[in-house]
């Protein structure tokens, strides 16, 4: 699992085995650890193009929006992460805002 940034009180991590799936995502946690599991799923790009939306979420509007505009943001350096990621390589974590 490759941790690609952290926002607030979220960790955004890319899993290697999903690059079987069809669209490139990010999963979220709570960064203190409190839940095991993903509380949410990120669809970063459409057709190889950027194209970030909720795939599935149990957090609130608020939070998710924080979470779209962020990763809008930061896409560039989100996907070459999750790219290094998927080829193997260490990645790099960075706060952002």
């Amino acid at each position: 699992m490759g941790q690609l940034a952290f926002l607030k009180m979220f960790i955004l991590v890319s899993i290697p085995v999903d690059i079987r799936d069809k669209r490139r995502h990010v999963h979220v946690f709570y960064r203190n650890g409190r839940h095991q599991r993903s509380v949410a799923k990120i669809w970063i790009e459409k057709n190889g193009m950027p194209c970030v939306e909720i795939a599935e979420s149990s957090l609130s509007p608020k939070e998710n929006k924080m979470l779209v505009d962020a990763i809008t943001a930061h896409w560039q350096f989100i996907n070459d992460q999750i790219t290094r990621c998927f080829n193997g390589e260490r990645t790099i974590s960075k706060n952002i805002e």
